[in-house]
């Protein structure tokens, strides 16, 4: 029976997206890693590869189609021997609605499953496939032709190993990377129940239909959630309603950190570097980061994780949301190649270009509403970190001086917002205090 090429899940939150555009036809041959379509998550653009060999028999799901659920049928790939005359009925289920209330768990079986294997497709080896395998108990297990030709080669046993392709089917990917040895591990991998993701957490509230009527008559415009508008709302509800937040606030003069940035961009004019203050800041908090190691931690549901190096996340406004691409190792760079990282990822986060793993990760973030004029605010933690800086603007304010003098100095006001159940108030004041010295004495930082 014709493959169904399913939408994937290209990101942990994806629970729909829009099929941007195709860059196959129908007809087309494609190997597994072609790549077949360029999806939109809720936080990116992404190219979606091939799993598998054969033949375009179907476009299921037309270009910028909005709004297609993980795991619906968008195109239908045929195996040697098939046509497209084998795909109606794949197309009339891919074509019916599918009820949000099922889960996919439901999803019928392959019609594959009852008219038994399907002649080898001609792949680039001249080796046929072997025919196809079956389980202990007489139940076929299906695999890519493809598949069965490198596991037979390796001598592989496809009983133990789990299928990433659609109902399962073990395909090209599962196999090139497994070992004999470890195949019978991923049988047993494979045994355990798999629990379902927990669903993400909704805003509370009046329903709908409720805030609709409460407005009638009333002019307004209606403003359509997109995927990463309802992502942030469930995340953000989810971290207010489950992170125990507590807040710790310090004022910081930076009239030496701006005097020392203006020095080091005259010197760096040269190169065509200009750092910002928020350089200074991503790099204070990471070597603060490191000076007080039990800080950079992360919740992991029944554990902490104290991380080694200082992955930094740094809040990036976009039009109708935002990213928090992670800088990586942080305290180990300098001050110009975080600000050339900082840059590169904004851009590609405003264009949605950041791959997965760009804002994923990390165990503290950044978010600085300064330039925006806000002297102060409270931000909340994006889950798993630990805690969340967030910075207002430099104000000139008069302060008392050492020598009891009233002066004027540029107050920058922090505050980081922590997670109780990974950092206690006196870890927190510590981690605080350290970035505060890094940001009041900025020299010591390149030393």
């Amino acid at each position: 029976m014709p493959t169904e090429i399913l939408m994937p899940a290209l990101s942990p939150t994806m629970e729909e997206g829009t099929l941007a555009k195709w860059l196959v036809k129908e007809g087309d041959t494609v190997s597994s890693g072609d790549l077949l379509a360029e999806i939109e998550t809720d936080k990116a653009t992404m190219e979606f590869e091939a799993v598998d060999e054969g033949v375009i028999g179907k476009i299921l799901i037309a270009e910028g189609s909005e709004g297609v659920k993980v795991n619906t049928p968008i195109a239908v790939l045929l195996e040697e021997g098939e046509s497209a005359d084998d795909i109606g009925e794949t197309k009339g289920k891919a074509e019916a609605k599918p009820n949000p209330e099922e889960s996919t768990e439901k999803a019928p079986a392959p019609k594959e499953a009852q008219d038994g294997p399907k002649a080898a497709p001609v792949g680039k080896s001249d080796t046929k496939a072997p025919a196809a395998p079956r389980d202990a108990d007489g139940k076929r297990i299906f695999a890519s032709p493809l598949a069965r030709r490198i596991a037979a080669d390796k001598g592989l046993d496809l009983s133990g190993i789990k299928g990433s392709g659609p109902h399962g089917r073990i395909v090209r990917a599962d196999v090139e990377g497994a070992k004999p040895a470890a195949a019978s591990a991923s049988k047993e991998a494979a045994a355990a129940p798999v629990g379902k993701a927990a669903p993400a957490a909704m805003a509370s509230g009046p329903s709908t239909d409720a805030v609709l009527k409460m407005y009638e008559g009333r002019e307004y415009t209606e403003v359509k959630l997109d995927g990463m508008r309802k992502t942030i709302a469930a995340r953000l509800t989810e971290a207010k309603q489950t992170i125990p937040h507590f807040y710790l606030r310090r004022d910081i003069r930076i009239d030496a950190l701006l005097k020392f940035r203006g020095d080091l961009n005259k010197q760096l004019e040269h190169r065509g570097v200009k750092l910002s203050v928020n350089d200074f800041i991503i790099k204070a908090c990471a070597l603060a980061l490191q000076a007080v190691p039990k800080a950079n931690a992360v919740w992991a549901g029944d554990r902490v994780l104290e991380l080694t190096p200082s992955d930094v996340a740094v809040a990036v406004a976009i039009d109708g949301g935002l990213f928090t691409p992670v800088l990586k190792d942080a305290e180990s760079k300098s001050l110009s190649k975080l600000s050339t990282e900082i840059k590169d990822l904004a851009a590609r986060a405003r264009d949605r270009k950041l791959a997965p793993h760009e804002y994923q990760g990390g165990s503290f973030a950044i978010s600085n509403l300064g330039m925006f004029g806000i002297d102060n605010f409270d931000a909340v933690i994006n889950p798993p970190h630990g805690a969340i800086l967030a910075v207002g603007a430099g104000v000139k304010k008069p302060v008392v001086g050492e020598d009891g003098q009233i002066t004027a100095a540029t107050i920058m006001s922090v505050t980081l917002s922590v997670d109780h159940r990974v950092i206690d108030g006196a870890l927190g004041a510590e981690l605080l205090q350290a970035i505060v010295d890094n940001l009041e004495h900025p020299m010591a930082m390149l030393a």
